[in-house]
């Protein structure tokens, strides 16, 4: 120890000492205690482990720059959730009206949560399985759940992919192959496909050309050998830009983040030059008031915020770990979840314009074909022809003159119109048709695509644009397993992503065989709905009600060098834990209410039919649900009764570049003096708990005996400077 500092001095005085032991050690040179006689835990000191350990403190990987980093979590948060879910959701729950409550639950759920997320990443520099057993070694188990979580979304959300791969290659040919009916030979007849002339000619390619689907979820059909290709494709995509870890995948996002928007933009000018794109626009923003009322309405918004953030996944919080401990993640989490929340918007014009184009030819069509009827009934003197209005002209006949003539022939034939079989071919009706997920991009869109000009060059941008958005959601959804994963058991980076990939891809196979669409619909309805809002929950609960909120923002306040607003501290103390207990229970009573079933297509029908899952799909469902919350309770049972160790008995303080950095995790919750110290000692409260009188080496009081005096609360361990679970 220096000769002139301060402890060196009083130690040939009898003055008492009343500084704390924070100030004393202000004044040191860095020490690393472990390695000295103050270590008196009776832990060896390893050599090589400490210097592995310093040096993967140093070496972890960082991102090479800041937009790299936005871009990443812009690509995982922006997915096809913004494009197939918030349009129909809109449409459903009040048009412009439904962007009140979305706003309202952003602001006081998604935006604080998302924070939350990325300062402990940031703060801890570990993936989520390593961030909640530093935090709470308690509940641990919530980055295994995460992981579990990311893995059944990950196994579904890629063939999807393989979906719109699948739609990318079919898009080079003119016309489009699902632009008509397919022609069969019936003995010497050519007759057009009846299933498809029953419904139409998109909605027979997907079902038939693409899916090949059985007629229920117990029909497997075997293998769909294109789907099963795809898939791979699909998963071979992942794999390279996963490889390296955010070498290759931060490179994959400048494209797979930014080329979206290219195509939504050019979308929005195309759409806005067709005829009809502003009945589509104006019928989505004209606000229906009295649904804001409707506490369904809150709910689905609010659901809709937490998957569009990809709250509880551990993607978020893996992306943030690799950024510098001074980058000012407040910044981020309000620029990318109004950016999420502006590209749903956008997308949603783009959506309605294209539909409201789309609605209006399929108006014209309904009434060619009523025009015809009334025609067939006039030449048979079914009716008379004194009921058509002099001015209508049958071979220019508008949607005005048909309404006109349909009511006037409503009034005088009210008792027998039912027979005539006439239809009212409203716009109002066509623009009220609600679609949504695959049915909005793999048939609708694909309609309406079909009528452009040009028409294999929008569908190409179209699909490629889709497998761009599921490429940056998937790159941080595998992202949320292989960091915390290879952080918390030291695997090889490259080795463990190629083997995640090939083990998803052979367990994905269950998606690709005929009946594989009606697995996806399980899987995205109920794998992780109820697990992720519980995550989540605890998430909120272990930083603002076990770690302490007060310590939080002060940490934030140490690593941002401001102070983050109030409002955070109610939101996160109060206010989220509430709203997300709310949604909790509205989903438990959502699955009592309306029994689990999906939506098969019949063949014969030619047409979708509602039905409810077997007993043994509803095993899975229920398994499903049950291993992807299992880690929680299993964790907390293993550490709660020492089963396995958690390190909660040691108090690790590490001295890095002449500031001391101290372990918390693990004192207890009415401590609110023990926080980190900041860049300004001033302007931070001492470490410990009192200011304790040192009386000198004569005294009676060593400093061993204050360090477990009062209750015995405090260990006096220390770890190697450098780890990062003793930097937060």
């Amino acid at each position: 120890m220096p000769k002139n500092s301060k402890v060196t001095q009083r130690e040939h005085s009898s003055e008492h000492v009343t500084e704390s032991v924070a100030d004393l050690l202000a004044h040191e040179e860095p020490v690393d205690y472990k390695r000295s006689v103050l270590n008196v835990t009776g832990e060896a000191w390893d050599k090589q482990k400490d210097g592995e350990e310093e040096l993967e403190a140093e070496n972890r990987p960082a991102w090479n720059s800041k937009l790299q980093y936005i871009l990443a979590q812009i690509g995982y948060s922006v997915g096809l959730g913004n494009v197939w879910r918030f349009p129909y959701l809109c449409q459903k729950n009040g048009g412009g009206a439904y962007l009140v409550p979305y706003l309202v639950l952003l602001v006081i759920i998604g935006l604080p949560l998302f924070f939350l997320e990325l300062a402990v990443g940031q703060r801890i520099r570990r993936g989520s399985i390593g961030v909640w057993n530093y935090i709470c070694p308690r509940l641990g188990g919530i980055g295994y759940a995460s992981c579990l979580v990311c893995f059944f979304v990950g196994l579904y959300y890629n063939v999807i992919i393989g979906w719109s791969i699948f739609y990318f290659f079919k898009s080079f040919q003119y016309p489009l192959p699902w632009s008509e009916c397919p022609i069969v030979k019936n003995g010497s007849m050519a007759v057009v496909e009846t299933e498809c002339e029953r419904s139409s000619a998109t909605t027979y390619f997907w079902y038939r050309e693409a899916l090949d689907i059985s007629n229920s979820i117990s029909e497997s059909g075997g293998l769909n050998w294109k789907m099963t290709l795809c898939l791979l494709v699909a998963w071979s995509l992942v794999g390279l830009a996963m490889i390296k870890g955010i070498q290759s995948s931060g490179k994959v996002m400048y494209f797979s983040s930014l080329f979206p928007y290219v195509v939504l933009v050019c979308f929005l000018v195309r759409g806005l030059l067709l005829r009809g794109a502003v009945d589509g626009i104006m019928h989505m923003f004209t606000p229906k008031l009295d649904k804001m009322l409707d506490p369904q309405v809150w709910r689905e918004a609010a659901t809709q915020v937490f998957f569009a953030l990809g709250l509880g996944f551990g993607g978020v919080i893996a992306f943030s770990s690799y950024n510098k401990q001074d980058n000012n993640c407040h910044f981020d989490a309000t620029l990318v979840s109004f950016i999420n929340f502006f590209t749903s918007v956008l997308a949603t014009l783009v959506v309605f314009a294209v539909l409201g184009f789309k609605a209006n030819i399929m108006n014209e069509k309904c009434v060619v074909e009523n025009a015809e009827k009334i025609l067939g009934y006039l030449n048979t003197n079914v009716l008379s022809h004194d009921l058509i209005p002099p001015h209508v002209n049958f071979s220019h006949l508008t949607a005005k003159d048909y309404n006109e003539m349909y009511r006037v022939i409503m009034t005088v034939k009210e008792g027998h119109f039912k027979e005539l079989g006439l239809d009212a071919c409203l716009l109002e009706d066509e623009l009220d048709k609600s679609v949504q997920g695959t049915g909005l991009a793999f048939i609708a869109f694909t309609e309406a695509m079909t009528h452009f000009p040009a028409s294999p060059f929008w569908s190409v941008m179209f699909f490629l644009m889709l497998i761009n958005l599921g490429l940056g959601s998937m790159i941080g959804t595998m992202s949320g397993i292989t960091t915390p994963i290879i952080d918390t058991f030291k695997v090889r980076k490259e080795v463990f992503t190629v083997g995640c990939c090939i083990f998803a891809f052979l367990v994905g196979l269950i998606f690709v065989q005929r009946s594989g669409n009606y697995f996806v619909t399980m899987f995205d309805d109920y794998s992780a709905t109820l697990p992720l809002t519980v995550v989540v929950i605890l998430e909120n609960i272990a930083v603002a009600w076990i770690y302490g909120t007060k310590k939080f923002m002060q940490e934030l306040t140490e690593m941002l060098g401001f102070r983050p607003y109030q409002f955070y501290y109610y939101t996160w103390k109060y206010v989220s834990p509430i709203c997300m207990a709310v949604l909790m229970t509205a989903s438990i009573i959502q699955l009592g209410v309306s029994p689990p079933g999906y939506s098969a297509w019949i063949r014969e029908e030619a047409a979708e039919k509602f039905l409810f899952y077997p007993t043994w799909a509803m095993a899975i469902l229920i398994s499903l649900i049950i291993l992807a919350s299992l880690p929680l309770p299993l964790v907390f049972i293993l550490r709660q009764f020492h089963l396995v160790s958690d390190g909660s008995n040691t108090l690790s303080v590490t001295y890095k570049k002449g500031r001391m950095m101290k372990d918390i995790s693990n004192l207890e919750d009415n401590d609110e003096t023990r926080f980190i110290l900041s860049k300004v000692p001033s302007e931070t409260p001492s470490p410990m708990p009192t200011h304790r009188s040192y009386l000198g080496p004569g005294s009676n009081n060593s400093p061993m005996e204050m360090s477990s005096a009062p209750n015995g609360r405090y260990g006096s361990g220390y770890l190697t400077a450098g780890t990062p679970e003793s930097e937060l």
